[in-house]
């Protein structure tokens, strides 16, 4: 592989000087909880964005120095300081071997861990990673955690998928700076049996994947669990979360935050905080909000917090995260990595002066919502992926406007256990949107046209894109409906897979 010499610039050499030659404020700020809480409060946001802009300059060029692959990837490129290119699973990752991704192009020796993906877009790949760059990880969130459920102990029950994916070993080694935890998995039977051994006098926190947690309650209740005698909370991630979901889910737990990672990269990347729930829940009741905090996307996204000093996030042109984690401990850098999830990034100052224009003040909301104290973290918000999306007549229609329209309909979501999108053709040429839902009970003609009612009605009040095209012609954009029983039709490939697939290609296949 050639080799490139990339020279600092005066400006960069400066910064670096100024910021220190070790990550001493990021060490200081993890010598404990209060130390974090104490620094995020403090510190200001014009401050932190300059350390995290020279803290991701920094590790391009230990990145550039150090690792064989992503030297080779800028020789090719003909890269220099001043053009940094982006890298992606594509261009990056399948390009070259995970030990020439890694400093010094070696794995390393001792407590080097090896994570897999879930193969949810199609190929399972390898992630090595270093003891320090995942404790780390691991105390930032068990410090968010704090953060959202406080200080008294917790029991974690972790049902997320355990094995050789990042998330369940790491959430359930993190969480156990917090109390006891116990890794479960997502069995619902072990889950609720512990619940029954110790007792209602703990307080709970169950992880899991958002479609598993509802999952969850829904076999409790069937059960008649008495969970109205335990204070269950409830941290989730893997997927994005409607609002519905969350307003369905608060009916039986007491607090419902979600995270935001990804193996590629790491897990807890960024977190909800009361606060961001709060704007979320705002802008979900007022259009006029959420277009000035976030664009006119008519979607939704999920809102969370970001430690800049161990994430830089960027936009790029086409509305695309491009991400560098800037600790030198991580093994395999990875510098402006775009996972091709759509989004946007604020200060914390931008957010407070968008929601001061519309009369809500971000330290009230904070206190009312159950934030402890004000951290001045950027927000990053996130829609998803950029192909999850089918389009009909010039209506886009996307997995988190279908799952907002099931979850203002208890009765039907409390037996759909999962659903995805496609396109139909109809005799004629005609396509049509797909809904396919899959189902606890047993699919009628009579739960068919209860969900055929529903669906149009609820969308043309949601997406303004949807609503245009039905006033112009409704037989196009009128969706299809069909019901499965568990794990049969388009749901039978879900069987191995950790996360559900919410999008069927128009070669059958999903994505």
């Amino acid at each position: 592989m050639p080799s490139i010499k990339i020279r600092r610039n005066l400006k960069d050499c400066i910064d670096s000087l100024a910021l220190g030659p070790r990550d001493w404020l990021l060490h200081l700020i993890c010598v404990s909880y209060d130390s974090f809480l104490w620094g995020f409060e403090f510190l200001s946001p014009r401050y932190l964005a300059w350390s995290s802009r020279t803290r991701a300059r920094k590790a391009f060029y230990h990145a550039a120095s150090s690792v064989p692959a992503y030297a080779d990837f800028l020789a090719s490129k003909g890269a220099d300081a001043t053009h940094i290119p982006e890298t992606d699973k594509k261009s990056y990752i399948a390009a070259y071997p995970i030990e020439a991704r890694c400093t010094k192009g070696s794995l390393g020796r001792a407590q080097t861990t090896i994570d897999e993906s879930s193969g949810s877009t199609g190929t399972p790949y390898n992630w090595a990673r270093s003891a320090r760059e995942r404790s780390e990880f691991q105390l930032f969130i068990s410090y968010f955690a704090t953060y959202c459920f406080g200080r008294e102990p917790l029991v974690t029950l972790n049902a997320f998928s355990m094995g050789a994916w990042a998330t369940g070993f790491n959430m359930g080694t993190a969480l156990q700076r917090n109390g006891i935890v116990k890794n479960t998995g997502p069995d619902v039977g072990k889950i609720l049996d512990t619940l029954r051994f110790l007792g209602p006098h703990h307080r709970y926190l169950i992880l899991g994947y958002p479609p598993f947690v509802k999952h969850l309650i829904d076999v409790a209740e069937t059960e008649h669990f008495p969970l109205d005698l335990y204070e269950l909370n409830a941290l989730v991630g893997g997927e994005g979360m409607s609002e519905g979901l969350r307003d369905y889910l608060l009916r039986r737990f007491k607090r419902v935050y979600s995270g935001y990672g990804a193996t590629d990269l790491e897990i807890g990347i960024a977190g909800e905080t009361p606060v961001s729930v709060a704007i979320r829940r705002l802008a979900r009741e007022n259009d006029k909000l959420r277009e000035a905090l976030f664009g006119k996307d008519p979607r939704l996204p999920m809102l969370f917090q970001f430690n800049p000093l161990m994430h830089h996030i960027e936009i790029n042109d086409n509305r695309e995260i491009v991400m560098t984690i800037t600790r030198t401990s991580v093994l395999s850098p990875r510098i402006r990595y775009n996972i091709h999830d759509e989004g946007g990034v604020a200060s914390f100052d931008r957010m407070d002066a968008q929601l001061q224009s519309f009369g809500y003040d971000i330290r009230e909301l904070s206190t009312k919502a159950g934030g402890s104290r004000r951290l001045r973290l950027p927000f990053v918000w996130i829609y998803g992926r950029r192909d999850s999306t089918i389009s009909v007549m010039g209506a886009n229609i996307y997995p988190e406007d279908v799952e907002q329209c099931l979850y203002a309909e208890p009765e039907l979501a409390r037996i759909t256990a999962s659903f995805c999108l496609s396109l139909t053709e109809h005799p004629g040429g005609e396509v049509h949107p797909c809904f396919h839902f899959e189902l606890a009970s047993a699919p009628t003609e009579e739960l068919r046209r209860r969900f055929e009612a529903l669906m149009p009605g609820r969308l043309i009040a949601l997406n303004a894109d949807f609503r245009a095209a039905w006033n112009e012609y409704p037989e196009a954009v009128k969706p299809d409906i069909r019901l499965y029983r568990i794990g049969e039709g388009p749901f039978a490939a879900d069987a191995g897979r950790i996360k559900q697939i919410r999008l069927i290609k128009q070669d059958g296949s999903r994505l």
